[in-house]
């Protein structure tokens, strides 16, 4: 005779995906920053699929620093494969409203500084 148990079963779990992302030049840094979300946010080149609102937690490294700065961001726009432009495939992470994001953001904008205004062309809009 068979017995069912009545123990639940697993929850997937929902814990954002973690991504390294390691910027090495104030070129990279001025193609990936993106300057029009409020608390800031980082361009992040994936072929991973992503929803918009989905929690992601990054580890950023910026030029010419050693230190990590951990991200606990949502996606706040996806670039598809193949999108026109030949744009590069990722997501748009925004950063929390947060102290530690708010400097961050300073920090990077500090590193930037003329480059901000600049017309370049960005992996961002």
């Amino acid at each position: 005779m068979a017995t069912s148990s009545s123990m639940p079963l697993p929850v997937p779990s929902t814990r954002p995906s973690v991504i390294q992302l390691a910027i090495k030049e104030k070129a990279a840094l001025f193609a990936a920053y993106i300057p029009y979300f409020s608390e800031g946010g980082v361009f992040i080149p994936t072929s991973r699929e992503y929803k918009l609102g989905d929690d992601i937690y990054v580890l950023l490294s910026l030029p010419e620093d050693s230190q990590r700065y951990p991200v606990a961001g949502k996606v706040a726009w996806v670039t598809p494969a193949k999108s026109t432009g030949n744009r590069t495939q990722g997501v748009g992470i925004l950063f929390p409203k947060d102290d530690k994001s708010k400097a961050l953001k300073l920090k990077i904008e500090e590193m930037l500084g003329a480059n901000l205004g600049s017309d370049r062309p960005t992996q961002t809009f």
